[in-house]
């Protein structure tokens, strides 16, 4: 641990973050560990030992002490026990391996010796449907605040929160870039911890435009926020390198959104994805997505090829 004056972070190197671990054993396999990378992401063995296994050990005992807390609050009430689902919120920029980490945490946090049942949502489900951003003149800011239906989002959490037992949510396909209005996600039975992935789980007042402004936030339903962090160039790079891959793989499918880009020269689907990056992504970035950073009560910093460098927890 590095002392950081003046500032609200505990400054962990990768070597001493990852002493951390102490003795917590691995319970991913390397086969597991492939199933659960992203395309164009690095995701060893290594990287799940040193950074996801010290960061899901610190989590349970948030977990752990959540539920004490919430023991002693209905002990003072005179109240049966009644479990709330503990939520990790997942934020970062587009391409830096957001849903990655998020299905790390899933994965070795349901495997905890208290059997944990972790739910896994996207916010991109709440992302107004394509008819709707189109007929507002949003799709040019999709990601931004005022392309999601908030107010639903919020509903969502809030029905998480209170322990209700069967909650649904809209679901999001990156083929067709649109809600699939006919198909939804259901969370049954109630899950023990909730990891809430996306662009905006951290944003709050400040970020909304005044007509869509809600009074509360998804912010403020979170236990634990994990800020999912890298330099500009290098997401740019990631970016683009997977764009271009989806060119060769998803895109090549008739009915994707983007078909029409897998048909058309290297060069020029280079160009769509270096122009969607820059008027879209990068603006988001720097105006609504990046200004969260500092909410969070972790940061995990990433280098080259995706590997953690270093982290910061919130004091």
């Amino acid at each position: 641990m590095q002392p950081a004056t003046h500032s609200p972070y505990l400054l962990f190197d990768r070597n001493k973050w990852a002493e951390l671990r102490k003795s917590e054993p691995m319970t991913l396999t390397a086969s597991e560990i492939q199933q659960l990378k992203g395309i164009n992401e690095e995701l060893s063995m290594d990287e799940v030992r040193d950074i996801y296994l010290p960061l899901s050990r610190l989590l349970n005992y948030y977990v752990n002490s959540t539920k004490s807390r919430q023991a002693v609050m209905m002990n003072f009430l005179n109240e049966e026990l009644q479990k709330i689902p503990f939520i990790i919120g997942v934020a970062g920029s587009v391409s830096v391996g957001k849903s990655t980490s998020s299905r790390v945490l899933q994965a070795l946090l349901s495997r905890w010796k208290e059997n944990n049942r972790v739910a896994l949502i996207t916010t991109d489900g709440f992302l107004y449907p394509n008819a709707v951003l189109e007929e507002r003149n949003l799709m040019s800011k999709k990601g931004f605040p005022e392309s999601y239906d908030i107010h639903q989002l919020l509903q969502f959490v809030s029905d998480i929160k209170s322990g209700k037992a069967k909650v649904t949510a809209p679901k999001y396909s990156h083929s067709v870039y649109d809600i699939l209005s006919d198909e939804q996600i259901v969370i049954n039975p109630q899950p023990d911890i909730l990891i809430l992935e996306g662009l905006n789980v951290l944003q709050n007042r400040m970020d909304y435009p005044k007509q869509n402004k809600p009074a509360i936030f998804v912010s403020d339903f979170l236990d634990f926020s994990i800020y999912v962090d890298a330099e500009e160039n290098y997401l740019e790079e990631w970016f683009l390198t997977r764009f271009m891959k989806f060119r060769e793989t998803a895109f090549n499918d008739p009915k994707s959104y983007f078909y029409s880009v897998s048909i058309l020269p290297e060069q020029e689907a280079r160009a769509i994805a270096l122009n969607v990056w820059r008027e879209i992504n990068r603006k988001n970035l720097r105006k609504n997505i990046l200004p969260t950073r500092e909410r969070a009560h972790l940061i995990l910093h990433k280098g080259k090829n995706h590997l953690v460098d270093y982290v910061k927890l919130r004091k």
